[in-house]
């Protein structure tokens, strides 16, 4: 199946830093969603890798696997969470740890393998009390079930520049690739809407600012805008429970 993760390798961190505060933007087709970008921040790494993440913890943001994976081609790199203070300035908040999904699979794409491309990054100092730490969903939804994908990637796929807001598309999931224990997909009914690099890791959910189901993993079928891939939560509880109590930490999650 072709494809390609949302990191977007083409901005550096330097650049990011240097973006003013003017319009940018995420999500092709989508809208600014400053309402629900309080449990949202950025993950980056040295490299020029630009990645969403979703606080679950006032020191924990769950993300992508390809974001920081040794062996991606993030591998090796340095990576930091990174938010705009009350004043407009960047931060970049260092790691402590991070834990990648083991059913990860950095060749799943091109080897038209399973991929669980999960992980969770605990950073040395906790985020502001602005950041509200988000409980998650284990809902698993049907074809025809409309859902919200959000994040602070590109608007305008291959311009860098263009990332940095978060924005919010809302698409349905589609068949034949609906039903599935790991994933779900979605495409716009019309024009081009949905993730694309920077958005990984990025926040699904059924309604706006409801706990995330799943995460932002990958976009094919062409370009940005066309199918949105993200991998479920619920099935993953385990996995997320366990990483986040080996840390000290616990995720909430939503009554079904």
């Amino acid at each position: 199946m072709g494809g390609m993760d949302l990191d977007m390798r083409s901005a550096g961190i330097a650049l990011l830093l240097g973006l003013a505060a003017a319009p940018a933007g995420a999500v092709v087709g989508g809208r600014e969603a400053p309402e629900t970008a309080g449990s949202a921040v950025m993950v980056l790494s040295s490299n020029g890798g630009v990645c969403t993440g979703i606080v679950v913890a006032q020191d924990s943001v769950l993300t992508a696997g390809h974001c920081v994976a040794a062996g991606s081609r993030q591998g090796g790199a340095e990576h930091r969470v990174h938010f705009r203070d009350e004043a407009g300035q960047p931060v970049l908040v260092d790691l402590a740890a991070r834990a990648v999904h083991p059913g990860y699979d950095a060749g799943a794409i091109a080897g038209r393998r399973r991929s669980i491309d999960l992980a969770l990054v605990r950073t040395a100092t906790p985020l502001p009390g602005r950041f509200r730490p988000t409980p998650l969903s284990a809902a698993l939804p049907r074809a025809g079930e409309s859902l919200v994908l959000s994040g602070y990637g590109v608007s305008k796929p291959g311009e860098p520049r263009t990332t940095g807001t978060f924005r919010s598309a809302v698409l349905p999931v589609v068949e034949p690739y609906g039903q599935s224990r790991i994933l779900v997909w979605m495409k716009p009914s019309g024009g081009a809407s949905g993730a694309c690099q920077g958005d990984s890791g990025g926040p699904i959910a059924d309604a706006p600012g409801a706990p995330p189901l799943a995460v932002s993993a990958w976009v094919g079928g062409g370009a940005c805008g066309s199918i949105s891939q993200g991998v479920l939560l619920g099935p993953q509880r385990d996995w997320i429970d366990r990483t986040l109590a080996g840390w000290g930490r616990s995720a909430g999650w939503s009554a079904p």
